[in-house]
């Protein structure tokens, strides 16, 4: 029987993000995957025209009625757009036993923004503190922490900030930062700093949410965090190289490369 893997998040109506890619993303692992729509969009390859949420009841009921019934290996968040929703995803996460891979959506790849600013201290004080793993790009540390990371060695402080907040391993997304795409995994005990090269390619648009989607399909097959991490790694590594034009603007990543060529993990 294949792991059933869970997202929390919006729906990108391009499919490059969001609901969509994490779906693709998890039947290239090779788990079953779950959704809870909690906002539908309406976004392409040139940004996002419009955002709406869903009510909190709604978020829910379709929580409750997928891991009631079926049950869930992992957890994975994105797109919680304001404080009741961040809140009430936490309270359902909290009670699920099952790892949480919390992805703090705040802006898109087209620098919209997707985070009510009155739910940042929400995601701070509810949501990663139950997060198995906070997967944080470097604009999303200066959201939440308030360090602007210019260098990998300020990585270290962004990791120490984001674990304070409470969640058990912190990945801080250095793929901002110029040269290889380095990322740092650490619980503050270990660290694991993550390298890939660097694609001249901007067909890019869904890579936060496709990786953490990666990690909770790996976690799902019962993966430590390093090891779900590091093939998650390779695995959106490879669908960035893949990524092709879409739309007029920003394409996005291959999800389905693994599929053809065969990925880790898969």
């Amino acid at each position: 029987m294949r792991p059933a893997v869970l997202t929390v998040a919006g729906s990108d109506s391009g499919g490059g993000a969001g609901i969509q890619a994490d779906l693709k993303t998890m039947f290239a692992l090779g788990v079953h995957g779950m959704s809870v729509v909690t906002a539908v969009t309406a976004q392409n390859s040139l940004g996002v025209q419009g955002a709406w949420e869903l009510p909190v009841e709604a978020v829910r009921a379709q929580y409750r009625s997928v891991v009631d019934d079926i049950g869930v290996r992992a957890v994975k968040t994105g797109m919680l757009s304001s404080a009741r929703l961040v809140e009430a995803v936490a309270e359902l996460i909290a009670g699920t036993d099952a790892p949480a891979v919390v992805d703090p959506v705040g802006v898109s790849k087209h620098g919209d923004p997707l985070l009510a600013a009155s739910a940042l201290d929400s995601v701070r004080t509810r949501l990663l503190p139950v997060a198995t793993v906070a997967t944080p790009n470097l604009d999303e540390v200066a959201q939440l922490a308030g360090i602007r990371v210019e260098t990998e060695a300020g990585m270290r402080e962004a990791a120490a900030a984001v674990l304070a907040f409470g969640p058990r391993w912190a990945l801080i997304k250095g793929g901002h930062l110029p040269g290889e795409a380095v990322d740092l995994l650490t619980d503050g005990t270990e660290e694991h700093w993550l390298r890939a090269p660097r694609y001249d390619n901007r067909h890019t648009h869904g890579t936060g949410c496709t990786l953490a989607s990666a990690i909770a399909a790996q976690l799902a097959k019962g993966r430590s965090v390093p090891e779900a991490v590091t093939t998650a790694k390779e695995y959106v590594t490879g669908a960035i190289a893949a990524g092709f034009a879409l739309g007029a603007g920003i394409g996005p990543v291959d999800h389905g490369w693994a599929l053809t060529r065969g990925a880790p993990g898969a």
